[in-house]
């Protein structure tokens, strides 16, 4: 599958997930600056990939699952993206985003090449969706095929509320 951005093909580095597999082990920096790893991300977690909160697409897709994560029960729903922390704490405060937690990339990129979301050349994530359940495998995969779509919300849900 193809990716693009404004309708222009785009390069991903990273190798590309899929449902079955182990997700992989990553370092992000989270609104404190703190390290966060994927050994201290315990329970059924769904992570989002975008390119930058402060963007229309973006800004609305994590409000959405903000307001989904406040209806379902034991699910960490984690917004990763480059933007940094300083940015992500004050979009979540302006936005009134509680229940999402935000994780940035923009250290080591670690995240983007283990996921196969780094957008080479641009250092920005495409938008993807991973469901991951408690013992780290992928149960969901979507990588939104043109950038400025938004994900499909109503397949992640289905498999959330399983």
């Amino acid at each position: 599958m193809s990716v693009t951005m404004m309708g222009k093909p785009i390069n991903l580095q990273g190798n590309r997930l899929k449902v079955g597999d182990n997700f992989p082990e990553f370092t992000l920096t989270d609104i404190n600056l703190g390290r966060v790893s994927s050994q201290q991300l315990t329970g059924k977690k769904v992570f989002l990939t975008v390119p930058s909160l402060d963007t229309g697409v973006c800004d609305m897709e994590v409000r959405n699952f903000n307001k989904k994560a406040g209806e379902i029960k034991d699910v960490h729903i984690y917004a990763v993206s480059m933007d940094l922390p300083f940015a992500q704490s004050r979009w979540c405060g302006g936005a009134g985003v509680k229940n999402v937690t935000t994780l940035s990339d923009y250290q080591t990129h670690n995240f983007g090449k283990a996921t196969g979301t780094l957008i080479e050349g641009l250092e920005l994530l495409t938008r993807a969706v991973f469901v991951v359940d408690e013992k780290n495998i992928i149960k969901y995969v979507e990588y939104v095929a043109e950038v400025t779509n938004h994900p499909d919300y109503e397949a992640v849900y289905k498999i959330l509320e399983k």
